[in-house]
């Protein structure tokens, strides 16, 4: 039988990379992006069909679900990728900046869950795969507003395993570490405040580390990989590590004077 998945975020990157993956897999693909305009490409992709879908618009995720499920009959897989992040000193943030990065990574991935959640009930089945981060479970210097959205998408996602567990709906986490996409342009917001000087040089020492990691780091196929992995392998299997293991487990297992200094001697010093 014909299997369905609904990808938000599908436009660039890891999104893209999963939309190939799965059609690759003969599996339909609603493809949803805030300018389906400008992926035409994609849309001539057999299998593929584009809507219109930013996450911090209601109307938006509602009528892209509704067209997903009225195009291909259902959705089976949810995979809540839409994401961005501010960085920078959290003095240096506006308010708005900060309901932006929420607004995203945190209220709109609920928000599709809210849409998609029912249609998964009813039908007694369904599986939500949740873009998180190795920074959902550990930190970095500068990234405050971005670790605290991806932390909340850890615990909702955690907690909402056991909430949905009866209706045979299943919730799996992907925690990437660094991955080469245009995140780091693109997907990535610099919180600067005009007369804020005092984050002046641990920005400069730590911002150009952190882009070196994307720029020598896999592509987001790996991540495609482990989002197909969690979409069929069949368990409970709650978390997927990507190019992160070894942070992880240094976060495990050291106390937290030793995995600070580790992080301080990787990002700033």
């Amino acid at each position: 039988m014909e299997k369905v998945v609904l990808i938000t975020g599908a436009s660039s990157g890891i999104g893209l990379e999963t939309v190939r993956l799965f059609q690759s897999r003969n599996w339909k693909v609603a493809a949803t992006m805030r300018k389906p305009e400008i992926s035409k490409d994609l849309a001539k992709i057999a299998d593929v069909e584009l809507f219109r879908l930013d996450v911090t618009d209601r109307d938006s995720i509602a009528s892209a679900v509704k067209g997903a499920i009225e195009t291909f009959g259902k959705i089976d897989i949810l995979v809540n990728n839409a994401g961005y992040s501010l960085v920078g000193p959290f003095e240096a943030a506006s308010d708005e900046q900060v309901r932006k990065q929420f607004d995203t990574n945190v209220f709109g991935l609920m928000n599709v869950c809210r849409e998609v959640i029912p249609h998964f009930r009813a039908r007694k089945s369904g599986i939500i795969v949740n873009i998180a981060s190795v920074g959902g479970r550990v930190a970095f210097p500068l990234y405050s507003l971005y670790h605290s959205t991806k932390w909340a998408v850890e615990g909702f996602s955690e907690s909402l395993q056991f909430e949905l567990e009866k209706f045979n709906i299943r919730v799996k986490i992907i925690e990437p570490g660094p991955i080469k996409t245009d995140f780091y342009e693109r997907s990535q917001e610099v919180a600067k405040k005009e007369d804020l000087h005092a984050y002046e040089d641990l920005t400069e020492r730590t911002l150009p580390n952190m882009a070196k990691f994307g720029e020598t780091a896999p592509d987001g196929s790996i991540v495609a990989e482990a989002i197909y992995t969690a979409a069929t392998d069949g368990t409970k299997k709650l978390r997927y590590k990507v190019n992160s293991k070894g942070l992880l487990t240094a976060r495990r297992f050291l106390p937290d004077s030793l995995f600070n200094r580790l992080i301080r001697s990787i990002m700033i010093d």
